[in-house]
């Protein structure tokens, strides 16, 4: 039974709900249509007045703009205006100025014709005067004006010439009084302000070993290290009991420099053989050589010297290890260079100039080769040939009169030549006299075909001479020392007796690579 009364309900339900669909529901959904038009009405008005209300802002915004716009146009116009009215006025008054001033230039035009017409006027009554004037005067002196003119002219003539005689031998008096105190005191001067040094050159160098083993190993067996030392470097080495040193003599200061620093190398490095000496050495002459072109160089800045060749520096360089008659080379061309400046300043010249050719004028005496001239003119000549200035030159070959003085720099750099050798301890004669016969010496024997080096050594008592052997065979060795001998004997003065060495070996180098 509940089940059946359940079934009738739900079918009581299910017609209920199809009564309320087809008759209840389409009436409710025109009333919610009709609705939603109203409410889609009512926005769409809402809408349209809000597009309005901001199209009427935005038109009013514009006009606001354009009004703002149109202001300052006509602002614009107005200033334009303005200045227009302002450079008319500009011009007139330009035009005004040029009126008053093309009326003031007529006036002057008139007045400056004025002014010349007076002036001629003026000169033709002056012109007039003047020739009454002379009228008078030839008729009161019975004498033309020419004739007048003549004898006045040759009165101050006279009376110019006597005053003139009388002034110059007044000159010429104070002129012989004053001069020679001027030219000592210039030269006291300029001697006083540059610092010398004396003469300390010498013909040997003793180098300092720690201790007397060293001796034997320099030495080395048979004596052959000592022997390659000194065939390598030209000098004469002296191992005596002198302790803890060893004598090195050459009067060439290169060589003892080459040798000094090739035992300082070689004993430093303890290896002291043959083939090892002659390769310090050959290196030990390219540290000199770089040596003398830095010494070169130091010279020349010290000095303010500058522009000069490569090859006047090494020059210079070498000076340091040249001397004459006993002074260092450098040390007088610096000493000259600086005393020429000086000189040069007080007599109102150039002191640069000066300096440089007091630095240069003895390049000449340490020639690569020996020269057939004297250094004076052979250093002008080297001078010529680096591109230096004909003053400069001509101060360097004319320093010893050898050359015709063309400029005052000349005169300067022979008398500072003379004070720098001249000063009490500058020179040393019997030193340069001992050189110059070792170097006669050498000379001598390399006049010799198939002569390669030549050594004076032993303060000169021995001349060892070194031979190609691809040149001259044993035979023609006894009879070349006897032919140099007599040479000696008979071209140069010397003490005692001179003993010639003659060396020929033979050397077969190879590489193993």
């Amino acid at each position: 039974m509940e089940i059946v009364s359940i079934g009738i309900a739900l079918a009581l339900f299910g017609i209920c709900m199809a009564v309320w669909y087809f008759a209840v529901l389409p009436g409710k959904r025109k009333a919610m249509k009709e609705e939603a038009e109203k409410e889609a009405e009512v926005i769409k008005q809402k809408k349209l007045l809000e597009v309005k209300e901001k199209f009427l802002s935005k038109k009013a915004e514009l006009e606001k703009e354009v009004q703002q716009r149109n202001h300052q146009i006509q602002q614009a116009e107005n200033r334009a205006k303005q200045r227009e009215l302002s450079l008319n006025q500009r011009q007139d008054e330009l035009n005004r100025h040029r009126q008053e001033a093309d009326a003031m230039r007529t006036r002057l035009d008139n007045q400056q014709a004025l002014l010349m017409k007076r002036d001629e006027e003026l000169n033709e009554r002056q012109q007039m005067l003047v020739e009454k004037e002379r009228t008078q005067l030839e008729a009161i002196s019975g004498l033309s004006a020419e004739e007048a003119r003549e004898r006045l002219v040759e009165s101050l003539k006279d009376e110019a010439r006597t005053n003139a005689a009388a002034y110059i031998n007044e000159i010429m008096d104070d002129a012989k009084m004053t001069a020679n105190k001027e030219a000592k005191r210039i030269i006291i001067q300029t001697i006083q302000r540059v610092a010398t040094e004396t003469a300390v050159e010498n013909s040997v160098t003793v180098f300092q070993i720690d201790n007397d083993e060293v001796k034997g190993r320099i030495i080395g067996r048979e004596g052959r290290n000592i022997r390659a030392l000194e065939a390598a470097t030209g000098v004469e080495i002296v191992v005596d009991d002198t302790p803890e040193a060893i004598v090195i003599s050459a009067f060439d200061p290169v060589r003892r420099e080459v040798c000094r620093l090739a035992l300082h190398q070689l004993v430093s490095d303890g290896r002291i053989h043959p083939a090892r000496i002659e390769e310090v050495v050959a290196k030990v002459k390219k540290q000199v050589e770089e040596e003398i072109i830095e010494t070169g160089k130091r010279t020349t800045i010290d000095l303010g010297v500058h522009g000069l060749h490569p090859e006047l520096i090494r020059i210079i360089g070498k000076m340091k290890y040249r001397s004459s008659y006993g002074q260092n080379l450098l040390q007088h061309a610096r000493e000259t260079a600086n005393l020429c400046a000086v000189m040069a300043s007080e007599l109102g010249l150039n002191p640069k100039k000066a300096k440089r050719a007091g630095l240069l004028h003895d390049i000449g005496k340490v020639p690569d080769e020996e020269p057939e001239m004297p250094h004076a003119l052979y250093g002008a000549k080297l001078a010529e040939k680096f591109k230096e200035k004909p003053d400069i030159c001509n101060a360097i070959g004319a320093h010893h009169d050898e050359m015709e003085m063309t400029t005052l720099l000349a005169p300067i750099v022979q008398v500072c030549d003379a004070i720098s050798g001249a000063r009490p301890g500058a020179r040393r004669e019997i030193v340069e006299a001992y050189i110059k016969r070792l170097k006669d010496l050498e000379n001598i024997a390399m006049s010799y075909p198939g002569v390669v080096k030549t050594y004076a050594i032993q303060a000169g008592r021995e001349l060892r001479v070194i031979v190609g052997a691809d040149k001259i065979d044993d035979t023609q060795t006894e009879s070349l020392s006897a032919e140099i001998a007599t040479k000696i004997q008979n071209e140069m003065t010397y003490p005692g007796q001179v003993k010639i060495t003659v060396i020929r070996e033979t050397r077969s180098v190879a590489y193993a690579k």
